[in-house]
């Protein structure tokens, strides 16, 4: 017998078999081979191969036969897209059966099938269905309309698909309503242009709250989100939509209570603040909130989530609720933390006690984690709440003898942050955490630890030994710790300078010459130059008082807040991060909170509702990050070459400290001198020693920015000095035509007198007086140049500081002369406002830095706000009105003002300097002005003046979009009325 009995077999294979059973005349066994096939097909193998038998027994009434087959087709079409036109005939044909169910499921398959080829063939049955009488097939065809709309955009929309959705939205079965709700929607989100698609009217809203109540959860939370689009006309429509949307809190499906709670935290913001419904709601809002902690913990994680943004926009809703956010043995750790968070965010003079119970007992928990949170939950409480901040302390001190070492650790690093918010006042318990310094590893908490020695170091009378045994270990250190070591070291040496200056100069040796990191270096460098020219201005800024902390530093920016709050119950609520930052390629509409019908506030000039939108949107400053807003911060940064006159060394400098002020002691030996290697240091620290430099060219970079012609050295022509106000080539005829005030200005535009900017001793002999106009449409910075040293000043340069109105020189500092001893030189020194935009603390502060050929000086003055009115800051009065509507009443400052003239007179005196009366009258024999402003960054600012006949004490409300000017304009008012 051969081999040949191996090669031949009667079995054909499944497959063959399949196809044998799918051509069968028997139901029954066609309907065993359909479902073999799709066991296979879903258990991964390819049974692709039998697509034109399972094709043809579409044919059939069986209607479990005919959904096997759909979900073949469904699933293989992609991959046999000629194949699949087969059975667009029978898809066509089961469009019109009898069956509405068929009908449905046929129109369904085709809106799966994502087939170029087949997508044309749909339309025509999808018409069909759109308009079908049963409910069933509608609904189903409506939501492939959107699955269409995701293969073909541009087939739907000719096809006019969606204006049959819309026509959908007024059909009488919820179901139709909320899955043409849904596709619409989706449609809406997946379009390019992010328009809206259909236009919500008080009939469509009507319909969409009718069906709200009869359709599946599903149908209820896409209707639910139509409606948070809605903006309605007034608060009384709002509270209408309001109380037919609060049944839903009560539902069982946690997505249709965050739905209804988006819908209701939108329109709560239109109703007033005293509004009883308001209250009412508010009450209503916590239970189903409370309700969702008792889910599973995945559920609860999207809830807490949802609630830290609810509760940092209306902390009053869950006030009474803290002690449903107390942490279960059994919670995941992603709960715990976040329930952590809102215990924080709710406490409060009268439950602080039990929240410090609960953190006290969640420090002894195992999950080290946790317990560093719940540390930290107690310093952030002192923080935020004053009158337990003691109690807070206490708390702490009794975490600290529990030796635990991250605990402890942990307590040092807050505790550091209350020292920052309450200043001498709990320094008695510095004694307890120097017990502690041997257990401290981590950098954060040595940093911590260093910080507090420093700071207190008069009060330590050892604290040259404690800072000194972490110096042994410096380059061990962490860069936070070593930066923190250095910081502490110079503070110790500037209050006990007799007995430290070994352990400074050690420092500085260490940072300067043997360090590798540039920031450590170069503050060493800073800290050096500071201590070895000018100790007073060491310790002005070394020793400088620290603002104190913010109560709330993670709160969510209340712009992003407001529209984090309309995206309730999506992804973005548990991100805390807007769509556009997660879903790539989003455009749409950011959602914003509708506002507030206005209140009781000021009365306003008129009683028109006609929406009107002032022309020019305001510009935003940027928020300087922390360190950002000091004075010498960004100045330093800049490229400052020594003039050529420059002594080489350190050496060349005063003895450094023999000029100190009586108590500061000798310098520390060789402090004169410059360290080896202090050469590398950047060219703008002038006392380093340098490489012999030729005479400065017309090349040579004095700012950092190609702005050598300023300079007017190495052969560069002197510019010509720039006319100035009373002075110079137009002085007298510009008095006499009123050239300087500008187009279409009054003369005598308010100019606050001269003040000292930069003292002569600051200014190592140059003193710098100055006040700033605005002339011609321009603002100018008029300064009065005074040399009180005994050499003469050449080679000036002046450069801004990034600042929040983004003020630059408009052209150079043009002084055309050697500035002799003695010498007094006025300066007008034009501003431009296109420079970078950086947010002020204060808003209005200007950081300067003046170059000559002694050194860079740095000053700061405030920049008086009328400076910056502009001459088109008279609005229309429907703008002014709207406007006004507009903000919140939160936005609105008053302030008393005395104004010993008429009401005639004041608004002739304000319009000189660009303040414009948009309306007047009499109320109750009070006059009443109403007037607007506009800053040189676009922002209108309106004010209203009450004023008695009689009364010199006038009322001035101020009202912009920025609260942080209302002070700064009621000075700029109070300079300009009163003088």
């Amino acid at each position: 017998m051969t081999d040949s009995k191996y090669f031949t077999t009667t079995k054909k294979g499944e497959i063959y078999e399949l196809k044998a059973d799918l051509n069968s005349d028997k139901k029954e066994k066609k309907k065993e081979a359909v479902k073999k096939v799709i066991a296979s097909m879903t258990v991964g193998k390819d049974v692709s191969s039998l697509f034109p038998d399972v094709v043809n027994c579409m044919q059939t009434d069986n209607l479990e036969l005919k959904k096997l087959v759909y979900l073949y087709l469904m699933n293989y079409a992609k991959s046999q897209p000629d194949m699949a036109i087969m059975a667009v005939n029978t898809f066509v044909k089961d469009c019109e059966d009898t069956n509405p169910l068929i009908r449905a499921l046929a129109v369904r398959t085709m809106g799966c099938i994502r087939v170029d080829k087949i997508t044309a063939y749909l339309c025509d049955p999808l018409r069909k269905c759109l308009k079908d009488e049963d409910p069933y097939v509608q609904k189903t065809a409506a939501v492939c309309v959107a699955k269409l709309y995701d293969i073909n955009p541009q087939l739907v929309e000719d096809q006019g698909f969606i204006d049959q959705l819309r026509d959908l939205l007024t059909a009488s079965n919820p179901m139709v309503v909320a899955n043409a709700v849904a596709a619409l929607s989706e449609i809406n989100d997946a379009s390019p242009s992010g328009t809206t698609l259909f236009d919500l009217n008080a009939q469509t809203i009507n319909k969409l709250l009718t069906a709200l109540n009869e359709c599946t959860e599903w149908g209820q939370i896409f209707i639910l989100d139509s409606l948070s689009n809605y903006t309605p006309k007034d608060d009384r429509e709002a509270q209408s939509i309001c109380e037919r949307v609060t049944p839903r809190l009560a539902h069982a499906n946690a997505a249709v209570v965050l739905s209804a709670v988006k819908v209701l935290m939108k329109f709560m913001e239109m109703m007033p603040v005293d509004s009883e419904y308001l209250t009412t709601l508010t009450r209503k809002l916590a239970p189903p909130l409370v309700t969702l902690l008792s889910a599973e913990p995945e559920v609860q994680y999207v809830a807490l989530r949802n609630i830290n943004l609810i509760v940092q926009k209306r902390p009053e809703i869950l006030k009474q609720e803290m002690k449903v956010f107390f942490v279960k043995y059994n919670d995941p750790i992603y709960v715990k933390l976040e329930k952590l968070d809102i215990m924080i965010r709710l406490a409060a003079q009268g439950n602080i006690a039990q929240v410090l119970a609960e953190l006290k007992e969640y420090a002894t928990e195992v999950d080290v984690d946790f317990v560093r949170k719940s540390v930290r939950a107690i310093g952030r409480c002192a923080i935020k709440i004053e009158q337990s901040a003691e109690r807070c302390v206490s708390t702490l001190l009794d975490l600290i003898q529990t030796k635990v070492n991250y605990v402890v650790q942990e307590a040092i690093v807050v505790i550091k942050d209350i020292f920052r918010k309450y200043p001498n006042k709990y320094e008695s318990i510095i004694a307890t955490l120097c017990e502690n310094l041997d257990t401290l590893d981590e950098p954060e908490a040595r940093a911590s630890m260093i910080w507090i020695i420093g700071e207190y170091a008069e009060r330590i009378d050892n604290a040259d030994e404690l800072l000194e045994s972490f110096l042994e270990g410096f380059h061990d250190e962490n860069t936070q710790v070593q930066l923190q070591l250095l910081t502490a070291i110079v503070k110790l040496f500037l209050k006990r300078p007799t007995d430290t200056q070994e352990l400074v100069q050690q420092v500085l040796s260490l940072a300067t010459q043997d360090s590798d990191n540039p920031d450590l270096r170069d503050r060493g460098y800073i800290y050096w130059r500071l201590l070895s020219t000018d100790p007073a201005a060491a310790k002005d800024v070394v020793l400088a008082n620290k603002p104190l902390i913010s109560e709330e530093t993670d709160l969510i920016e209340p712009t992003l807040l407001d529209e984090l709050i309309c995206y309730i119950g999506s992804l973005a609520s548990v991100y805390h991060k807007p769509p556009s930052a997660f879903v790539e390629g989003r455009n749409a509409t950011r959602r914003v909170l509708p506002t507030r019908a206005p209140g009781s506030g000021s009365t306003s000039p008129e009683s028109e509702t006609a929406a009107a939108v002032v022309p020019q949107a305001p510009q935003v400053i940027p928020q300087a990050s922390q360190g950002q807003s000091d004075l010498i911060g960004d100045l330093l940064g800049m490229d400052l070459g020594p003039p050529a006159s420059a002594p080489s060394a350190f050496g060349g400098a005063p003895a450094g400290f023999g000029a100190a002020p009586a108590g500061f002691g000798a310098a520390p030996a060789g402090f004169g001198a410059s360290p080896a290697g202090f050469g590398a240091s950047p060219a703008g620290f002038g006392g380093a020693p340098m490489q012999a430099q030729p005479e400065m060219s017309a090349g040579l970079d004095l700012l950092g920015g190609g702005l050598d012609s300023l300079i007017g050295g190495g052969g560069m022509s002197q510019p010509a000095p720039q006319p100035m106000m009373g002075g110079g080539n137009m002085g007298a005829l510009g008095d006499i035509f009123s050239l300087a005030s500008g187009p279409g200005l009054a003369t005598g535009m308010y100019v606050e007198p001269k003040t000292v900017w930069l003292p002569a001793a600051k200014g190592k002999g140059l003193e710098v007086s100055g006040t700033f106009g605005r002339r011609q449409g321009q603002v100018f910075m008029d300064m009065t140049f005074t040399n009180k040293a005994m050499q003469q000043m050449s080679q000036f340069a002046i450069q801004l500081n990034k600042n929040s109105f983004g003020l630059v020189p408009a052209s150079p500092l043009s002084i055309a002369s050697p500035l002799n001893m003695n010498q007094t030189l006025d300066v007008s020194l034009p501003l431009n406002t296109n420079g970078p935009v950086q947010r002020m603390d204060p808003i209005n502060s200007l950081q300067v830095a003046v170059k000559n050929n002694i050194d860079v000086l740095y000053f700061s003055s405030p920049i008086p706000l009328h400076a910056l009115f502009v001459e088109t800051g008279e609005m229309e009065r429907r703008d002014f009105l709207n406007e006004w509507k507009n903000l919140p009443a939160a936005n609105e400052v008053q302030f008393p003002i005395e104004i010993h003239m008429t009401a005639d007179e004041a608004v002739q005196k304000l319009k000189t300097s660009n303040i414009f009366t948009v309306a007047r009258r009499n109320l109750d024999g009070q006059d009443m002005l109403y007037q607007s402003l506009k800053l040189t960054n676009n922002i209108f600012i309106m004010a209203e003046i009450k004023m008695q006949p009689g009364n010199p004490t006038a009322t001035l409300s101020i009202k912009c979009q920025l609260v942080d000017f209302s002070n700064l304009v009621h000075e700029s008012y109070k300079a300009i009325l009163q003088n």
